[in-house]
């Protein structure tokens, strides 16, 4: 036992006071002569190390009896448990001292302990979660000689052992030397603690989250498990504390870098980063001891949604110096100034007519971008997609990462753009349209729209004809289409007039019915009297319908009596009327109240002549008639 605890102590046997309890002659083989010494054992020193100091006998001067013998051994067997006692309590001392380390054997692991043989009377325990390595495994097994301090011993038995303190106490002259030389270690990060990380460096060392980088860190467990070069810059012998940084040495490195890296740093110089964080904006470069910023639109020639596209955290890349201001220490990089602009050429390289094919970048209310090559992009106008007018939204069409092909419609290298087309792919429709509907042709399809001032029906897929609102009726004002059509109604119409270049087609429906002007004005001649209804009335006449659809204009100066007196006309009213004027090509007609009075006068007069046509009439004959009438 004293062995394990102190072992330049020599080797010797132990004693049985049961089983080697010596004899009066053999102790008197040990014993001086000494009269002093008889009949004292407390004068027996129970501190002496030596077994032939510890066990004098007293020499009697006259033979001794059997009593006598009996009550040596028994003050002898007192002295020698006093002896193991005493021992044993020097050994405990000597083992619960922090400072005094001892060796020991791995018995077994458990969930909580490392079982330990130290060499005393009963089994250490080590806590587990003093050697667990950064992954959680333990970094001792059953069979391991290991360093302990023990640091108290059980009430119910055992001792309390500490692999931490002895660990300290092995590699604390190190770390001091360490600390006062400023010098780097190598340490392994175990865990993340409140604030921060512990790192094993021997011991379990403190590192401050505020010293792992140059810039705060979020996420430090991904430091977890990883060897890292670090400096003491605090320590506590008395509590066993140790504090590291890593920031220091970072710093130093940085500034090393950064005054090699400045002494050729000058614009437009090219040189080779290393991408350290992303933004939305742009990317962040060490140059080597400075950063850089490395704006998104400076990327690359062609659009990026986000830098991410184009390179990602800790990529090598290389960089040309755009601006440096020395005194801010700010740099300012390009990535795609490193090659020729694409647009510089792109008049000769994507001829207006030439098919190309791309790559659909985005989708748009107004069209669609097209990637032609890195940094050419040209627009698909929702108007070039298809001869069709239906189509709502050019995402029923093509959706982002489609190949389509197009054809260059135009060119415009100083606003850096392209337009194309799709629909110039298929065939026109419009081309060949005065072939297939011919003026005058019947044809049917459906209302698609109806607007203010017609209704737009589709009578092919991508053709549409309009019906002015003037082609619906003959008869009728119509103010608006909704009067006669329904949208989705099947109709049928007259083709008027087509014009491919601008795509326009005219159609009518009143025209599939005669016109009822011609036939009026083919039947009827100025002078006619015809009977009429009046529609309205206004301040300067009353209309007259005359015939079916058709209406004439009865002036105010016209509406009177063959005496001259005004007629008041109201609608209802139906009235012979003469004809006084008609116009063809604007289809009115003028219609006289009055010049019916005249002409029936005339017609009176006639009557009255015919009877005395053989004899003399004369004006008094005929006033008197008048009278009578």
């Amino acid at each position: 036992m004293a062995d394990v605890l102190n072992p330049e102590q020599t080797e010797s046997t132990p004693l049985n006071t049961e089983l080697e309890t010596p004899t009066l002659e053999a102790a008197t083989e040990y014993a001086e002569p000494s009269i002093e010494t008889t009949h004292n054992p407390e004068a027996i020193s129970a501190e002496s190390p030596s077994v032939e100091t510890t066990h004098p006998v007293a020499v009697a001067s006259e033979p001794l009896d059997e009593e006598a013998d009996l009550n040596s051994m028994e003050d002898f067997a007192a002295v020698l448990e006093s002896f193991d006692r005493e021992q044993a309590a020097e050994a405990a001392a000597q083992a619960f001292d922090d400072s005094h380390v001892v060796s020991g054997t791995v018995i077994k692991l458990t969930d909580k302990h490392v079982v330990v043989d130290v060499g005393m009377k009963s089994e250490g325990l080590i806590p587990i979660e003093q050697v667990l390595d950064h992954a959680g495994q333990p970094k001792l097994n059953a069979g391991d000689a290991v360093e302990v301090v023990i640091e108290r011993e059980e009430a119910e038995g055992g001792y309390v052992l500490s692999y931490e303190k002895a660990q300290r106490h092995r590699v604390w002259d190190a770390i001091e030397k360490a600390a006062n030389e400023k010098s780097i270690i190598t340490g392994t990060v175990l865990g993340r603690v409140k604030g921060g990380l512990t790192v094993d460096i021997g011991i379990k060392a403190f590192l401050p989250g505020s010293q792992l980088e140059v810039r705060p860190v979020r996420n430090l467990d991904a430091y977890i498990g990883q060897q890292i070069e670090i400096r003491v810059i605090k320590l506590n012998k008395k509590r066993g504390n140790v504090v590291v940084s890593r920031k220091e040495i970072l710093e130093e490195e940085q500034t090393q870098k950064r005054s090699k890296t400045l002494e050729h740093l000058e614009e437009g110089s090219v040189l080779t980063g290393t991408v350290k964080n992303l933004t939305d904006y742009g990317a962040f470069v060490d140059l080597g001891g400075i950063d850089g910023l490395l704006h998104i639109t400076d990327m690359s020639w062609g659009r990026l949604t986000h830098p991410r596209d184009l390179v990602n955290v800790a990529d090598e890349i290389q960089v040309k110096v755009l601006k440096f201001d020395k005194d801010k220490q700010r740099v300012s990089l390009g990535f795609k100034q490193l090659t020729p602009d694409p647009w510089l050429d792109a008049v000769e390289r994507y001829p207006i007519g030439a098919r190309v094919r791309g790559r659909v970048l985005s989708v748009t209310d107004y069209g669609a971008f097209v990637e032609l090559e890195q940094g050419i992009e040209g627009l698909v106008h929702v108007s070039e997609m298809t001869w069709s007018k239906r189509m709502k939204h050019p995402s029923k069409l093509v959706k982002p990462g489609d190949e389509v092909e197009t054809v260059i419609l135009a060119v415009n290298p100083n606003d850096r753009r392209i337009s194309l087309g799709m629909k110039q792919l298929l065939e026109n429709p419009w081309e060949h349209l005065t072939e297939r509907y011919p003026a005058g042709t019947n044809v049917e399809g459906r209302v698609r729209n109806l607007t203010d001032f017609g209704a737009f029906i589709e009578i092919e897929d991508g053709i549409d004809g309009l019906v002015h609102v003037s082609n619906l009726s003959w008869t009728k004002r119509v103010k608006h289409p909704s009067e006669v059509l329904k949208k989705g109604e099947k109709v049928k119409a007259v083709v008027l007039g087509v014009e491919p270049e601008n795509r326009r087609l005219s159609l009518g429906i009143k025209q599939l019915q005669p016109d009822v002007w011609e036939t009026f004005f083919a039947q009827h001649r100025v002078g006619d009297v015809v009977k009429g209804k009046v529609l309205r009335s206004a301040q300067f006449g009353s209309f007259v319908e005359i015939a079916e659809g058709v209406e004439g204009l009865c002036h105010v100066s016209e509406a009177t009596d063959n005496h001259g007196t005004p007629v008041k006309l109201e609608a209802g009213q139906e009235h012979e009327f003469k004809i006084i004027k008609m116009n063809a090509d604007e289809k009115k007609v003028g219609l006289s109240l009055r010049a019916v009075g005249e002409e029936a006068s005339r017609a009176e007069v006639e009557s009255y002549k015919q009877p005395v046509s053989s004899s003399t009439t004369t004006l008094g004959d005929l006033m008197n008639w008048k009278r009578e009438q």
